[in-house]
């Protein structure tokens, strides 16, 4: 979970319904980047070892449909947080998180002039 490429952002309000292909399970949205997403409050019964799920994530009046990948989970109780990478992330959700996504002095798209 330390291995971090792109910097993450907490959230809050946002929820999400995850598919493992065999049924759709409503979670919420705590962190999410421009490749990732963590999800908790999933049902354990989800099943975490398929390669490719889908989710839709619902906040801010905005809907995100993405193919996911399980990199990691962790149960408690009847509940279960995991952790994806995004496969096809989708234009508009990066653009959703850059906004989202503090402005520091070395960010490279600061010094790009069109």
């Amino acid at each position: 979970m330390g291995n971090r490429v792109y910097q993450r952002v907490e959230v809050s309000g946002f929820q999400a319904d995850v598919s493992d292909g065999m049924g759709f399970f409503p979670g919420e949205v705590c962190d999410v980047s421009r490749f990732g997403l963590c999800m908790k409050d999933l049902p354990k019964r989800v099943n975490e070892t398929s390669n490719r799920m889908t989710v839709v994530v619902s906040g801010n009046g905005k809907n995100f449909k993405m193919i996911v990948r399980p990199k990691w989970s962790q149960a408690s109780g009847l509940r279960k947080t995991v952790g994806f990478e995004i496969l096809n992330t989708p234009y508009e959700w990066t653009d959703f998180i850059l906004r989202l996504e503090p402005k520091g002095d070395q960010d490279a798209w600061d010094t790009i002039y069109l």
